[in-house]
């Protein structure tokens, strides 16, 4: 297992010093994480497969965000995350495929994203609608070579591995996001391993609190400071062969980010040798 760090896309030719400044940290990998549809240029993709060249940096995966109103709480995000809203849907559809043509310039294969509140009810009419779009999502970037991931939270693990079932494409899988589970209130990483072990390709590595109302979201914290357990879940990933990668997400910004990221590498790396 290697410890990555999440990267923001920027527009331009800046976009080469954030790889520069995660190699002067210590990281050799990321996930690519992209919310604007805009920045899926050809010249991007110049500037960014130069730069990871120069850099030595492999981009693990993409993170493909989607277009229109997105509100993380267990209210209005029934209406607004993902491909599970109707009326978001279909152009949320053409962002994926769009995102996927992109990190395919990359040489980007797993494309991972938020796919909403998949219904836990396998007869609810939208859960075979989804389905289908899903299916078709999938189907494309099985032409480009690529992976499907699910980032995990706003579904429990069961739900999840039904979508799978139903879809029935060998090229979906998961990014577990260690934290998600837990602020989502779905599950524990751990146990969760149980249910969709077989299909994690890439992991958010991120920690925090279960919710304590039923509106919000927990809250999230910097690795060891929260409830996921790391000793038993790096322990857990080692038997049931995970090699992949752990990139480190933590959701707050400036100085104080950067002082967690290293710690936590250090923390991770100390795990991932301690279960070698």
């Amino acid at each position: 297992m290697r410890v990555g760090v999440c990267v923001r896309q920027i527009d331009g030719p800046e976009m080469s010093d954030s790889f520069r400044d995660i190699v002067e940290q210590g990281f050799s990998s990321c996930q690519l994480l992209s919310w604007h549809p805009e920045f899926w240029t050809d010249e991007n993709a110049a500037i960014i497969r130069e730069a990871v060249d120069k850099y030595g940096v492999t981009i693990s995966a993409f993170w493909c965000g989607w277009e229109g109103p997105c509100v993380w709480n267990f209210y209005d995000g029934q209406e607004t995350l993902g491909l599970v809203p109707v009326t978001f849907r279909h152009a949320r559809m053409k962002n994926l495929t769009d995102g996927a043509d992109f990190a395919r310039k990359l040489g980007v294969t797993d494309v991972i994203s938020h796919m909403g509140y998949i219904p836990e009810n396998p007869y609810d009419p939208n859960f075979q609608g989804f389905c289908v779009a899903i299916r078709a999502v999938a189907k494309h970037l099985k032409e480009n070579g690529q992976y499907l991931l699910f980032e995990t939270g706003q579904e429990t693990p069961v739900a999840l591995l039904r979508c799978f079932e139903v879809v029935g494409l060998d090229n979906l899988g998961v990014n577990l996001d260690t934290a998600n589970v837990i602020l989502y209130g779905k599950a524990n990483p751990v146990d969760a391993l149980d249910v969709i072990g077989p299909y994690v390709r890439n992991l958010h590595v991120k920690d925090g609190f279960y919710p304590t109302d039923g509106h919000s979201l927990g809250r999230e914290t910097k690795l060891g400071e929260g409830r996921v357990d790391f000793p038993r879940l790096i322990a857990r990933l080692k038997e049931i062969g995970y090699d992949g990668e752990l990139t480190i997400e933590r959701e707050i910004s400036g100085e104080q980010q950067i002082r967690d990221i290293l710690e936590s590498k250090v923390f991770l790396e100390q795990l991932i040798a301690e279960n070698s």
